[in-house]
């Protein structure tokens, strides 16, 4: 596997994933331990993460569109009915997540418990198989890794030195430092 190869806002994507639902593990361990600060701290972040993925998530795939799944066999119909129950929900976690955080705001703790048995396994669900769709997507079926100068142009930190030799006349200065 080279993780190089994957454009850096995919991967991002996917720990932003993983990330959310180890807060909705956290957070729903915490209330059920009956410690609410705790819970309300993690599930806000959960929030914040989500939402800081689905920025990531949109502008990805403005700059990138879509990437095609290239697994055959068995594993095809696998990925596209993780990938279109994944969809489908991932487009009800906002409007569920923000119902949640309404019922908690106005104090309505008994439609927040109902609504929550509903929305954390929704929410956690959208979060593992975002995780599993990258992981099949870019690692365990990848195709042919695209090629050097196109990882070159992907990659978020690229050789300032190689950057400085192609602008200055008096060639690569840094190279001797």
């Amino acid at each position: 596997m080279i993780l190089f190869a994957v454009h850096p806002l995919a991967t991002l994507n996917a720990v932003l994933n993983s990330l959310a639902a180890v807060l909705l593990i956290v957070g729903w361990t915490m209330i059920v331990r009956g410690n609410i600060r705790a819970h309300r701290a993690a599930m806000v972040a959960a929030f914040a993460v989500s939402t800081v993925f689905l920025v990531s998530y949109l502008t990805y795939h403005a700059l990138e569109g879509s990437r095609p799944f290239l697994g055959t066999g068995a594993v095809r119909p696998l990925y596209y009915t993780i990938l279109m129950t994944h969809v489908v929900l991932a487009a009800v976690v906002p409007v569920l997540a923000l119902r949640m955080f309404f019922l908690a705001w106005k104090g309505r703790w008994k439609a927040h418990r109902r609504l929550g048995r509903i929305t954390l396994p929704v929410w956690l669900y959208v979060s593992v198989t975002g995780v599993v769709i990258y992981l099949m997507l870019y690692h365990l079926y990848p195709g042919d890794p695209p090629p050097a100068d196109e990882v070159a142009r992907r990659s978020p930190v690229a050789d300032p030195a190689a950057e400085v030799a192609k602008e200055s006349p008096e060639g690569n200065w840094l190279a001797g430092l």
